[in-house]
């Protein structure tokens, strides 16, 4: 059975510099896992994408991608959304929740893509956080994946895990942001983002986490705060790892699962 080394340091802390390093190795590990970790957003350009992150808010990714297909089959560009009837709007964009604020920041934000950038998507985070609806967290999914511009991106899974991973004490977004970006260069930012957020939805779960089938347990200090035995951990896992459909409908060709299915299920309707 797998057990944390970080544990077994007993009563001494862990220096700052042996915590970088295990954060390091975790990072490495991760990539090891999740070789085909990705945004789980299905866009096709920074636009769509854009939109899909503002629409993900309070729910999944997979019910986002269910509903964009529709929702850029009525309004492709900027120009379009942004002059979309409200109601019409509010219809389509209905099952991802909240759609009434969210269909405002569409609308906000797409009327000034097109008054202020001339219709495109700006390429820097000072630009993006200036638009309806879209923080940093938004602004760096946009840049790291649209643009190829490095940027942690701290949602919901990536803040707990690192918490969690004791890399970090912080709760504030922007804090945890600047935390993590000095522990790893830059050039890993986005990747190290996807690796988290994957296993925070695979393994390392919030209310169980399934320890006992985790390949970084030992290098984490929470190890047992899930399901250590193997088997009852293994039936804990979730999307591929789990044998089960991941959130895209069109994902990437190296995605090693099945895809997303299509439509909600009728109970979701």
């Amino acid at each position: 059975m797998a057990e944390s080394k970080v544990k077994k340091a007993g009563a001494k802390p862990e220096s700052h510099l042996a915590m970088v390093r295990r954060a390091r190795r975790i990072n490495r590990e991760l990539a090891e896992v999740y070789p085909y970790a990705h945004p789980e957003l299905d866009f096709r350009n920074p636009f769509e994408l854009l939109v899909a992150t503002v629409l993900s808010a309070q729910t999944t990714d997979l019910r986002v991608n269910q509903t964009t297909p529709a929702l850029f089959a009525a309004y492709p560009t900027p120009e379009d959304m942004a002059g979309a009837d409200p109601e019409a709007l509010e219809k389509i964009i209905r099952p991802t929740g909240f759609f009434r604020a969210k269909a405002k920041s569409l609308l906000g934000l797409s009327q000034a893509l097109r008054d202020n950038f001339g219709g495109e998507v700006p390429g820097r985070i000072e630009d993006l956080v200036t638009l309806p609806g879209v923080g940093r967290k938004t602004a760096n999914v946009v840049l790291g994946n649209a643009f190829g511009v490095p940027g942690i991106t701290v949602d919901t899974h990536f803040g707990r895990l690192v918490r969690r991973w004791k890399w970090t004490e912080q709760e504030d977004p922007e804090k945890v942001e600047a935390e993590i970006c000095a522990i790893f260069p830059k050039s890993e930012w986005t990747m190290l983002s996807h690796r988290v957020v994957f296993h925070g939805r695979r393994i390392c779960h919030s209310r169980k986490p399934a320890c006992g089938a985790c390949p970084i347990a030992p290098l984490c200090p929470a190890y047992g705060e899930g399901e250590t035995d193997p088997e009852k951990a293994a039936k804990l896992l979730k999307y591929e790892k789990g044998g089960q459909p991941g959130q895209r409908l069109s994902p990437p060709p190296d995605y090693p699962g099945l895809p997303a299915p299509a439509r909600p299920a009728a109970a979701d309707a």
